[in-house]
């Protein structure tokens, strides 16, 4: 007898990447920073410690929402704190989608999207991508004038692609609410500072950030929305009452003051991520242009869960991904290897093995 809701009850869940609680692994597939976070965060998180820790936190996240306000250039009331984009996107569901309404997504790309939708009672429609990993625009179209809410990962996972705000545009629902999810939007060469949220598509757009990526917070759990207020009012209706702990908030509040550091991080990585990509174009692997701190790659023989598993024998972990039902893009199952930039040691040693693997 099952006893869950029947939403619950019919879905597999969302399988997270691998964590090894053991020492020795070169962890090259959740995304991580490899850099440590700004000096900032550690001196605000140990003046957390000793402060206040029995009383609850600021429900509305006051600090913090001043500091990304002054950053994005809005009104603090346009700053909505969560605990992680991923808490974001559930507050998303849970405010705009009512059971039965639908929400689009890119497919392939982050399947929680489809996941959290389930869960809410939502339907969920898959916005294909072409090959070059481009819009079906005439299919696009039709899904996204039929949608409530539609989300888009800019630049997307795996394949790191990143969007124009003419393409993006294009996928607004009519009666809807359209996400830019920017988890790794630091990482682009040109990063979308919220140039869209100026214009008057505003009171249907929202912009969700994390901390996790760029910030190098990623065992701390924080993210936040940037929205019309209009939009961030309702939201906060539905929002836990304290869904942003104070060590949390500290830590956030300083990492987003230190922008110097979390570039000079980000510069790094866009480096490190074209050695990587010219190193694997030589080993004989294609590789789509990338504008996240990880690259997506394809062998033209396959063998990529061989690969994958391999590396893993060796305590190298990557991302071994396969979407099935895209026969639109390379077959009825798609699969690659997705790899997180690592420092320049840590693809060294991926590199090294791969040349001996492949």
């Amino acid at each position: 007898m099952n006893l869950a809701r029947p939403d619950v009850a019919r879905i597999a869940g969302y399988v997270p990447g691998e964590q090894p609680q053991e020492s020795g692994w070169i962890k090259l597939n959740t995304n991580e920073n490899p850099y440590p976070c700004s000096p900032r965060v550690t001196e605000a998180l140990e003046a957390a410690i000793h402060g206040r820790l029995n009383i609850y936190p600021d429900p509305l996240g006051t600090k913090f929402r001043k500091a990304a306000a002054e950053l994005h250039q809005v009104d603090p009331e346009w700053i909505l704190p969560a605990n992680g984009s991923d808490e974001n996107l559930t507050i998303l569901l849970r405010t705009f989608v009512a059971p039965g309404e639908l929400v689009a997504s890119p497919y392939p790309s982050y399947i929680l999207y489809e996941t959290l939708t389930d869960l809410q009672g939502g339907k969920h429609e898959r916005l294909p991508l072409l090959p070059d990993w481009s819009f079906d625009a005439a299919k696009s179209r039709e899904i996204v004038a039929r949608s409530k809410l539609v989300l888009i990962p800019n630049p997307n996972s795996p394949s790191g692609t990143f969007w124009s705000h003419d393409e993006l545009t294009k996928l607004l629902p009519p009666r809807g609410v359209l996400v830019l999810d920017g988890a790794y939007g630091d990482f682009a060469d040109s990063p979308d500072r919220g140039e869209l949220l100026t214009t008057p598509l505003n009171r249907q757009l929202v912009m969700t950030h994390s901390f996790s990526k760029a910030y190098s917070l990623a065992g701390l759990r924080f993210g936040y929305a940037i929205a019309h207020p209009d939009l961030t009012a309702e939201m906060r209706k539905v929002k836990d009452s304290y869904n942003c702990d104070t060590l949390a908030l500290a830590a956030a509040t300083a990492a987003i003051t230190d922008q110097a550091w979390m570039q000079n991080n980000a510069r790094k990585i866009r480096t490190s991520r074209k050695r990587l990509t010219e190193a694997m174009t030589a080993l004989g692997f294609d590789v789509t242009s990338s504008q996240a701190n990880f690259i997506w790659t394809t062998r033209p023989t396959g063998e990529h869960q061989k690969i994958y598993e391999a590396l893993k024998q060796r305590k190298i972990l990557i991302r071994y991904m396969k979407f099935p039902d895209v026969s639109y893009m390379r077959g009825n199952l798609f699969d690659g290897l997705r790899i997180t930039i690592g420092t320049d040691a840590e693809l060294d040693a991926l590199l090294a093995e791969l040349k001996e693997i492949v």
